[in-house]
């Protein structure tokens, strides 16, 4: 089975820990290919927007996110750019990098009761990038974290 973007028509060319992490922004953002086709669309953004118009491309969508505060990004690899993120404002959640990637990978390990094989294949990474991710975010294989509120 291929893996697909949001509306299930094209191969996606984003990791499950790239989906995670766009997942993860309190900002709807829309992933457009270097000729204007949307390539993925976080929660926030289906949210926000219907099926038609993930389907229309840059050329007709573009104009609308921006009349709502969307920011348009260039997307490169090097010099080479590869297509462009819309960002569509949001109104919560993680703000950076760093905070987006802990919470994914937390809600990952909590769908797979921290079973650390399992999460690690969902996420798309080896057990080993997951026992430094979880090293580097002060978490615990118990669920035990730095950041845990005692009840």
């Amino acid at each position: 089975m291929s893996d697909t973007n949001h509306s299930g028509s094209m191969p996606s060319v984003f990791s499950p820990l790239a989906k995670a992490l766009l997942d993860g922004f309190s900002e709807g953002v829309v992933v457009f290919d270097a000729e204007g086709k949307v390539l993925y669309a976080n929660q926030q953004a289906r949210s926000t927007l219907s099926e038609e118009d993930l389907g229309e491309g840059a050329q007709d969508l573009l104009p609308r996110l921006a009349s709502i505060g969307g920011r348009l990004r260039p997307l490169r690899i090097g010099a080479l750019e590869v297509g462009e993120a819309m960002f569509i404002p949001g109104t919560e959640g993680a703000t950076t990098l760093a905070e987006r990637e802990r919470e994914a990978i937390v809600r990952t390990l909590d769908a797979h009761n921290w079973k650390l094989a399992e999460t690690a294949k969902e996420l798309g990474i080896s057990r080993t990038t997951l026992w430094r991710r979880l090293k580097a975010y002060g978490l615990h294989r118990d669920g035990r974290s730095k950041w845990a509120h005692s009840s």
